[in-house]
């Protein structure tokens, strides 16, 4: 059990229920600096203790006159937190992962009983990624379907004198730029800083913003498409569409697995997700060669016997 000043582990104060080295069950007290196995301190002024292990099931009551505090060694006034509740393995009196993850929707007040309903992720973490799905597996991927193999269907049609294609693919670009730096933003304002603390998820999306951010400027100055170096633009820009793809995609995997359910059940429809995109962008490689070597034939003049 775990008391919070917000729903992120991290400067929580922290009391665990387990099973120690010689498989007795024990109570510690613990403080939390981030998503890391939390620190153990001394218990402190905790009274009446009890504790059982019966059919796999740990049972630990306590009564504590202990002050509770987000920072360690500062006793706090407050009485209202978030509440923590996990639970998972673990093996030599050390605790593991958590696998099961249960935190209060709003603060709660220690001093009045109340029902605790699970609050989940914050809202803005949720916009978050929200918004990176919505560049990264929508918006962002039309835009690279419509430019490799859309071209021909809009041949001839022009807007202010550009190819329709060209400013549908300009169009769901800019979008998709536009949701990735609201949602690097968003996840920036709420922790307040750098997380890192929680693996490769936030130095992803860094690499992410900034590929993101350089690959339309890169487009403003490119040169003319008869230029003789147009085609080093050509591949340097879908290179980089490629490889900040593979990195969102990334990203988006290691953002849901800080959160997802102990059957991973989110990863798993990503996983379906991403999997039919690859299928879906096969096919329409296929499809385009079968096209281009159709062309080809139709155009080869017949032998003259």
């Amino acid at each position: 059990m775990g008391f919070s000043d917000d729903q992120i582990m991290g400067n929580d104060d922290i009391y665990i229920c387990g099973i120690d080295s010689n498989g007795v069950p024990q109570l510690q007290r613990a403080y939390s600096t981030g998503r890391t196995t939390p620190g153990i301190i001394t218990l402190g002024n905790v009274t009446d203790v009890k504790t059982n292990l019966t059919n796999g099931i740990i049972r630990c009551s306590f009564t504590s006159s202990n002050s509770i505090s987000s920072r360690i060694g500062t006793p706090s006034n407050d009485t209202s937190y978030f509440l923590f509740l996990v639970y998972g393995p673990s093996a030599n009196g050390q605790i593991n992962k958590h696998s099961s993850t249960f935190i209060s929707s709003t603060r709660v007040n220690l001093s009045i009983p109340l029902t605790v309903n699970e609050g989940g992720q914050p809202a803005i973490i949720k916009a978050h990624g929200a918004l990176m799905l919505i560049a990264w597996m929508t918006t962002g991927s039309l835009g690279m379907i419509i430019a490799r193999y859309m071209k021909g269907m809009s041949k001839g049609n022009q807007f202010c004198g550009k190819d329709l294609w060209f400013l549908v693919h300009v169009a769901l670009m800019v979008l998709t730029v536009a949701a990735t730096i609201i949602a690097f933003i968003l996840a920036f304002v709420y922790v307040a800083g750098w997380a890192g603390d929680v693996g490769s998820h936030p130095v992803l999306g860094v690499l992410v913003m900034i590929l993101s951010f350089i690959q339309p400027f890169s487009a403003l100055f490119r040169c003319g498409p008869q230029h003789r170096l147009r085609f080093i633009f050509n591949w340097a820009h879908s290179l980089n569409a490629v490889f900040i793809k593979l990195l969102a995609v990334a990203a988006i995997f290691t953002g849901l697995q800080l959160f997802d359910a102990a059957d991973g059940w989110l990863v798993k429809i990503m996983g379906g997700f991403v999997g039919w995109e690859v299928i879906f962008f096969i096919i329409l490689d296929l499809q385009s060669r079968f096209k281009q070597r159709d062309v080809v034939q139709d155009r080869t003049p017949e032998t003259v016997r």
